[in-house]
């Protein structure tokens, strides 16, 4: 069974979705690790590592992916990179599927078994293999370390023999993995936290992290969580009332740090303008779902953006890969985990069970078609 992992391409991209530890564990499996030179060199992964640890490094992406029966990935391959990979093979990555179909298309055209990481059901049998949650912590971590880093003063109060440094206000909105991580931290760097979710179940978790909760407490947001513990779109009337609550809120805050994505959908916009132009000059604003378009009406792809009167809006895609060396070992062992599932442990082969309620929520295509129920085109279904 080889096992390929190839070197990211994508813009941006600092992960791997292997490491020395998992290429040892693939390999007890049953599985002859390629990786292509470079991949984990972003990560602080150099190649003699990997060797060392029993992979096999190949010079090209064509070298490295022939004959692969199984593929790891960080994003999602694109077709022409699959040239050579044994009919049927796997590959597990983050897939971002939602509005991809000609992307899928070219999966399905490959002849790959492609597997959607971010699309693992949130059960408990499945914790270890949640790209998500194991992602959005660290996004969440590394979300307040460059909020922190571009305020232009201290966090913590300070009593000093000059004087009394009055503790930052740290605003957080959008209490999911994310969330709660940039509150434990903020609260660890000593600001006073404040936040917001539509989902009442919150409300608990941020006030045991020492957060003051901020929240429109309607009948509405009482039924706003989905069965899968996702934040449900809310109507205009709700976010309507939850901006006017928010808009005198974030005025006096010091950090806002905006987490609210809904899977499939465009970010919601939380933060207007004429909230940027109420904030201090100095003040900062973190948003997580710049890649979805973003929380902040201002914030832009790859940019810091400051405004006129001094406010500045970090739009860092894929905060997560700001941390590259701790992200892909978490990565890596998310995917070490599901991978465990799909290989026949006698036979040392892939061999998924197709009946698996983990390979029926992530599998994207088989057998030359698209074959999620959510992503089926119509000419094909």
């Amino acid at each position: 069974m080889r096992i390929s992992v190839p070197n990211e391409t994508a813009s941006g991209e600092t992960r791997v979705a292997a490491t020395p530890e998992t290429v040892r564990k693939l390999a007890a499996l049953g599985g002859r690790v390629v990786v292509q030179a470079g991949a984990g060199v972003k990560s602080g992964i150099p190649d003699s590592e990997f060797a060392a640890a029993g992979a096999e490094i190949e010079p090209s992406l064509a070298a490295t992916m022939a004959g692969a029966d199984l593929v790891l990935g960080v994003r999602r391959p694109d077709a022409g990179s699959l040239q050579g990979v044994a009919r049927g093979a796997g590959v597990l990555a983050i897939m971002d599927p939602y509005g991809a179909d000609a992307a899928l298309k070219g999966l399905a055209d490959a002849g790959v078994s492609a597997f959607a990481m971010e699309l693992m059901p949130r059960i408990t049998r499945a914790q270890s293999m949640d790209v998500l949650s194991s992602q959005a912590n660290l996004a969440g971590y590394r979300a307040v370390v460059d909020g922190a880093g571009e305020y232009g003063r201290a966090l913590p109060m300070m009593m000093t023999a000059a004087g009394t440094v009055p503790a930052a206000r740290i605003f957080i909105m959008g209490v999911g993995v994310a969330g709660l991580q940039a509150i434990a931290t903020a609260r660890r760097m000593g600001a006073i936290v404040t936040a917001t979710d539509v989902r009442p179940a919150t409300k608990e978790q941020v006030e045991s992290l020492g957060a003051k909760f901020l929240a429109v407490e309607d009948e509405e947001f009482a039924q706003a969580q989905t069965a899968g513990g996702y934040a449900k779109e809310m109507s205009k009337e709700y976010q309507a009332k939850q901006a006017a609550l928010t808009a005198s809120h974030i005025a006096k805050q010091d950090i806002v740090v905006t987490t609210a994505l809904i899977p499939g959908r465009p970010a919601p916009k939380l933060i207007s303008t004429e909230m940027v132009n109420s904030m201090r000059p100095g003040s900062v604003i973190v948003d997580l779902a710049v890649e979805r378009g973003g929380n902040c009406e201002l914030a832009k792809p790859d940019q810091i953006v400051v405004t006129e009167n001094g406010v500045r809006i970090i739009g860092y895609p894929n905060l997560a890969g700001r941390i590259p060396a701790t992200a892909s070992s978490l990565y890596a062992r998310n995917l070490l985990a599901f991978a465990e599932t799909l290989i026949d442990k006698e036979s040392k082969t892939f061999a998924p069970n197709w009946d698996d309620e983990l390979v029926k929520a992530t599998l994207l295509t088989r057998d030359g078609a698209v074959t999620h129920p959510n992503f089926v085109p119509k000419t094909q279904s």
